[in-house]
């Protein structure tokens, strides 16, 4: 087991309590075909934050669960200040957190 699960886990939790804080958890999920894009953070079919919530956390937990290999690096939260600059909601939390997941995953 990876020394890093228990940490990440935590952050993956945390991670989803601030997109229900910020009121972006969806109840639904997305069409599969959007769910399915090819294109990188599928940005050519999901917003961030529904990327985070139904391809980035279950993914994540997926690994964790089974015991395999996690990334060796990571650029979640470059993506996100990305994602987030014209943004008028306070996403200050999320991308601390986004940026702790990063430092974690590449700390191997």
């Amino acid at each position: 087991m990876d020394e890093r699960a228990p940490q990440i886990a935590d952050l993956l939790l945390l991670i989803e309590r601030e997109l229900r804080q910020l009121g972006w958890w969806q109840a639904e999920a997305p069409s599969a075909e959007a769910l399915a894009s090819q294109t990188p953070f599928c940005v050519d079919t999901l917003a961030f934050e529904q990327w985070l919530q139904w391809i980035l956390l279950p993914r994540m937990k997926m690994l964790l669960e089974s015991d395999r290999s996690l990334p060796a690096v990571s650029g979640i939260q470059a993506m996100a200040e990305m994602a987030y600059r014209e943004q008028s909601v306070n996403v200050r939390g999320l991308l601390e957190l986004l940026g702790r997941f990063d430092r974690l995953l590449t700390r191997a």
